[in-house]
């Protein structure tokens, strides 16, 4: 069965860095369109980035281009982002998907 699992969220500081994991089973990530999704309290959830079958990564939004990295390990099924100088407005919920499939999501706190 299709299954998407993140994981790696937890509370960072302003100017810190965290990666996120999504571990992927039921379905190789080398197949499907990947993306990351995030969701701040009381706003719509929005597309962060993608990562294609082919390994590039790509549409990334303007509020965490130049700050985040899409990535893959194909070897562990594991599609990976690396957030970089993290600010208070990144808070939310970080997710990620593929076509019908989303995970359940891990909480990113940004706080002093």
């Amino acid at each position: 069965q299709v299954q998407l699992v993140e994981s790696g969220g937890g509370l960072v500081q302003p100017g810190g860095s965290l990666r996120l994991s999504c571990l992927c089973s039921g379905f190789s990530i080398k197949s499907w369109l990947m993306e990351w999704f995030r969701q701040a309290p009381g706003k719509q959830r929005e597309l962060l980035g993608m990562m294609t079958t082919d390994g590039t990564d790509k549409n990334y939004s303007e509020s965490v281009k130049g700050r985040f990295t899409i990535s893959r390990d194909n070897a562990k099924n594991t599609l990976y982002l690396q957030m970089n100088n993290l600010a208070t407005e990144d808070t939310g919920v970080y997710y990620c998907r593929r076509h019908g499939f989303w995970g359940g999501g891990t909480q990113v706190p940004v706080v002093s």
